[in-house]
Protein backbone atom coordinates (compact mmCIF):
# COMPACT_ATOMS: atom_id res chain seq x y z
CA UNK A 1 0.00 0.00 0.00
CA UNK A 2 1.29 3.47 -0.87
CA UNK A 3 2.40 5.55 2.10
CA UNK A 4 0.57 8.76 2.94
CA UNK A 5 2.70 11.38 4.64
CA UNK A 6 2.48 14.82 3.02
CA UNK A 7 0.31 15.46 -0.01
CA UNK A 8 -0.39 18.64 -1.97
CA UNK A 9 -3.10 18.41 -4.58
CA UNK A 10 -5.75 20.14 -6.64
CA UNK A 11 -9.22 20.05 -5.06
CA UNK A 12 -12.34 18.92 -6.95
CA UNK A 13 -15.65 19.99 -5.34
CA UNK A 14 -18.49 17.47 -5.62
CA UNK A 15 -21.44 19.28 -4.08
CA UNK A 16 -23.61 16.20 -3.43
CA UNK A 17 -24.86 14.48 -0.29
CA UNK A 18 -25.34 10.73 0.18
CA UNK A 19 -23.09 9.66 -2.69
CA UNK A 20 -23.44 5.87 -2.60
CA UNK A 21 -20.98 3.21 -3.67
CA UNK A 22 -23.03 2.29 -6.76
CA UNK A 23 -22.55 5.87 -7.97
CA UNK A 24 -18.83 5.69 -7.14
CA UNK A 25 -18.35 2.46 -9.12
CA UNK A 26 -21.51 0.99 -10.73
CA UNK A 27 -22.32 -2.67 -10.16
CA UNK A 28 -21.59 -3.89 -13.70
CA UNK A 29 -17.89 -3.18 -13.17
CA UNK A 30 -17.63 -5.45 -10.12
CA UNK A 31 -17.43 -8.61 -12.24
CA UNK A 32 -13.68 -8.33 -12.67
CA UNK A 33 -11.58 -10.68 -10.53
CA UNK A 34 -8.70 -8.20 -10.70
CA UNK A 35 -8.07 -5.41 -8.21
CA UNK A 36 -7.03 -2.87 -10.86
CA UNK A 37 -8.57 -0.94 -13.73
CA UNK A 38 -11.50 0.66 -11.89
CA UNK A 39 -10.36 4.29 -12.08
CA UNK A 40 -11.62 4.83 -15.62
CA UNK A 41 -15.15 3.96 -14.46
CA UNK A 42 -15.23 6.09 -11.33
CA UNK A 43 -18.62 7.89 -11.16
CA UNK A 44 -19.31 6.29 -14.54
CA UNK A 45 -23.01 7.17 -14.81
CA UNK A 46 -22.26 10.81 -13.98
CA UNK A 47 -19.06 11.20 -16.00
CA UNK A 48 -20.49 9.82 -19.24
CA UNK A 49 -23.65 10.31 -21.27
CA UNK A 50 -23.57 6.81 -22.77
CA UNK A 51 -24.11 3.55 -20.90
CA UNK A 52 -20.96 2.01 -19.49
CA UNK A 53 -19.96 -1.64 -19.55
CA UNK A 54 -16.74 -3.56 -18.77
CA UNK A 55 -14.07 -3.60 -21.45
CA UNK A 56 -15.01 -0.36 -23.16
CA UNK A 57 -12.35 1.89 -24.60
CA UNK A 58 -12.78 5.13 -22.59
CA UNK A 59 -11.67 7.12 -25.63
CA UNK A 60 -14.89 6.10 -27.40
CA UNK A 61 -17.16 7.30 -24.58
CA UNK A 62 -19.30 10.47 -24.52
CA UNK A 63 -18.21 12.57 -21.51
CA UNK A 64 -20.80 14.62 -19.64
CA UNK A 65 -19.47 18.18 -20.05
CA UNK A 66 -21.32 19.38 -16.95
CA UNK A 67 -19.88 16.84 -14.49
CA UNK A 68 -17.33 18.35 -12.15
CA UNK A 69 -14.49 15.91 -12.89
CA UNK A 70 -14.83 16.61 -16.62
CA UNK A 71 -14.35 20.36 -16.24
CA UNK A 72 -10.89 21.45 -17.46
CA UNK A 73 -10.12 23.34 -14.24
CA UNK A 74 -10.37 20.16 -12.16
CA UNK A 75 -8.32 17.86 -14.37
CA UNK A 76 -5.65 16.12 -12.30
CA UNK A 77 -7.46 16.68 -8.98
CA UNK A 78 -6.24 14.41 -6.19
CA UNK A 79 -8.37 15.71 -3.28
CA UNK A 80 -12.14 15.26 -3.40
CA UNK A 81 -14.30 17.72 -1.46
CA UNK A 82 -17.84 16.50 -0.90
CA UNK A 83 -20.84 16.47 1.42
CA UNK A 84 -22.23 14.28 4.22
CA UNK A 85 -22.64 10.49 4.22
CA UNK A 86 -20.19 9.88 1.41
CA UNK A 87 -19.78 6.21 0.47
CA UNK A 88 -23.17 5.00 1.71
CA UNK A 89 -24.92 1.98 0.18
CA UNK A 90 -23.34 -1.43 -0.36
CA UNK A 91 -20.04 -2.36 1.23
CA UNK A 92 -18.03 -2.86 -1.99
CA UNK A 93 -14.32 -2.34 -1.52
CA UNK A 94 -14.16 -1.44 -5.21
CA UNK A 95 -15.27 2.10 -4.26
CA UNK A 96 -11.99 3.16 -2.61
CA UNK A 97 -10.10 1.19 -5.28
CA UNK A 98 -11.78 3.27 -8.01
CA UNK A 99 -11.13 6.57 -6.22
CA UNK A 100 -7.49 5.68 -5.62
CA UNK A 101 -6.93 4.42 -9.17
CA UNK A 102 -8.48 7.56 -10.62
CA UNK A 103 -5.87 9.56 -8.72
CA UNK A 104 -7.48 10.69 -5.47
CA UNK A 105 -5.37 10.46 -2.33
CA UNK A 106 -7.78 12.08 0.12
CA UNK A 107 -11.45 12.93 0.61
CA UNK A 108 -12.78 15.76 2.75
CA UNK A 109 -16.40 15.52 3.96
CA UNK A 110 -18.55 16.05 7.06
CA UNK A 111 -19.29 12.31 7.42
CA UNK A 112 -18.91 8.93 5.75
CA UNK A 113 -20.61 5.56 5.75
CA UNK A 114 -18.78 3.38 8.27
CA UNK A 115 -17.74 0.53 5.96
CA UNK A 116 -16.50 2.87 3.23
CA UNK A 117 -14.61 4.87 5.88
CA UNK A 118 -12.82 1.75 7.12
CA UNK A 119 -12.13 0.42 3.62
CA UNK A 120 -10.56 3.72 2.60
CA UNK A 121 -7.89 3.53 5.30
CA UNK A 122 -7.13 -0.07 4.38
CA UNK A 123 -6.46 0.96 0.79
CA UNK A 124 -4.28 4.03 1.37
CA UNK A 125 -7.04 6.61 0.88
CA UNK A 126 -7.35 9.25 3.63
CA UNK A 127 -10.94 10.24 4.54
CA UNK A 128 -10.87 13.49 6.52
CA UNK A 129 -13.84 14.66 8.59
CA UNK A 130 -14.48 18.39 9.03
CA UNK A 131 -17.49 20.25 10.39
CA UNK A 132 -20.07 21.69 7.99
CA UNK A 133 -18.91 25.30 8.32
CA UNK A 134 -15.36 24.33 7.37
CA UNK A 135 -16.64 22.30 4.43
CA UNK A 136 -18.78 25.25 3.28
CA UNK A 137 -15.76 27.55 3.40
CA UNK A 138 -13.64 25.14 1.39
CA UNK A 139 -16.38 24.84 -1.24
CA UNK A 140 -16.54 28.61 -1.54
CA UNK A 141 -12.79 28.98 -1.93
CA UNK A 142 -12.40 26.04 -4.32
CA UNK A 143 -15.11 27.37 -6.63
CA UNK A 144 -13.85 30.96 -6.43
CA UNK A 145 -10.18 30.30 -7.20
CA UNK A 146 -9.16 28.15 -10.21
CA UNK A 147 -6.24 25.89 -9.38
CA UNK A 148 -7.18 25.80 -5.70
CA UNK A 149 -4.90 23.32 -3.93
CA UNK A 150 -4.50 22.08 -0.38
CA UNK A 151 -1.61 20.47 1.44
CA UNK A 152 -2.48 17.60 3.76
CA UNK A 153 0.12 16.88 6.46
CA UNK A 154 -0.88 13.59 8.06
CA UNK A 155 1.97 13.56 10.57
CA UNK A 156 0.85 16.92 11.98
CA UNK A 157 -2.85 16.22 11.22
CA UNK A 158 -3.47 19.55 9.50
CA UNK A 159 -4.77 20.77 6.17
CA UNK A 160 -2.79 23.78 4.97
CA UNK A 161 -4.68 26.26 2.78
CA UNK A 162 -2.94 28.27 0.02
CA UNK A 163 -2.57 31.34 2.23
CA UNK A 164 -1.02 29.29 5.04
CA UNK A 165 -4.04 28.91 7.32
CA UNK A 166 -4.16 25.47 8.95
CA UNK A 167 -7.22 23.32 9.64
CA UNK A 168 -6.61 20.52 12.16
CA UNK A 169 -8.31 17.16 11.75
CA UNK A 170 -8.59 14.02 13.84
CA UNK A 171 -7.45 10.57 12.83
CA UNK A 172 -7.29 7.43 14.96
CA UNK A 173 -3.69 6.68 16.00
CA UNK A 174 -3.52 3.14 14.60
CA UNK A 175 -4.97 4.19 11.24
CA UNK A 176 -2.50 7.06 11.08
CA UNK A 177 0.36 4.68 11.83
CA UNK A 178 -0.71 2.34 9.03
CA UNK A 179 -1.05 5.13 6.45
CA UNK A 180 2.25 6.75 7.35
CA UNK A 181 4.03 3.41 6.94
CA UNK A 182 2.02 2.06 4.02
CA UNK A 183 0.71 -0.96 5.94
CA UNK A 184 -2.47 -2.69 4.81
CA UNK A 185 -3.71 -5.80 6.67
CA UNK A 186 -1.29 -8.05 4.79
CA UNK A 187 1.60 -5.69 5.43
CA UNK A 188 0.83 -5.64 9.14
CA UNK A 189 0.80 -9.45 9.21
CA UNK A 190 4.09 -9.73 7.30
CA UNK A 191 5.84 -7.71 10.01
CA UNK A 192 5.50 -10.89 12.07
CA UNK A 193 6.89 -13.17 9.35
CA UNK A 194 9.76 -14.47 11.49
CA UNK A 195 7.41 -15.37 14.34
CA UNK A 196 5.00 -17.05 11.94
CA UNK A 197 7.80 -19.14 10.41
CA UNK A 198 9.09 -20.08 13.87
CA UNK A 199 5.61 -21.15 14.96
CA UNK A 200 5.11 -23.25 11.82
CA UNK A 201 8.51 -24.93 12.24
CA UNK A 202 7.77 -25.79 15.89
CA UNK A 203 4.29 -27.06 15.04
CA UNK A 204 5.61 -29.37 12.31
CA UNK A 205 8.39 -30.61 14.60
CA UNK A 206 5.80 -31.53 17.23
CA UNK A 207 3.21 -32.86 14.75
CA UNK A 208 5.08 -33.91 11.62
CA UNK A 209 2.02 -35.66 10.15
CA UNK A 210 0.49 -32.27 9.49
CA UNK A 211 2.96 -31.76 6.64
CA UNK A 212 1.24 -34.61 4.76
CA UNK A 213 -2.34 -34.03 5.83
CA UNK A 214 -3.20 -31.74 2.91
CA UNK A 215 -2.17 -31.88 -0.77
CA UNK A 216 0.65 -29.58 -1.76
Amino acid sequence: MQKFTLHKGLVAPMDRENVDTDAIIPKQFLKSIRKTGFGQNLFDEWRYLDAGFPGQDPNTRKPNPDFVLNLPRYQGASILLTRKNFGCGSSREHAPWALDQYGFRAIIAPSYADIFFNNSFKNGLLPIVLIDSQIDQLFSETQAFPGYSLTIDLERQVIVKPQGEEIPFDVQAFRKYCLLNGFDDIGLTLRQADKIKAFESLRLAQKPWLAHSMPA
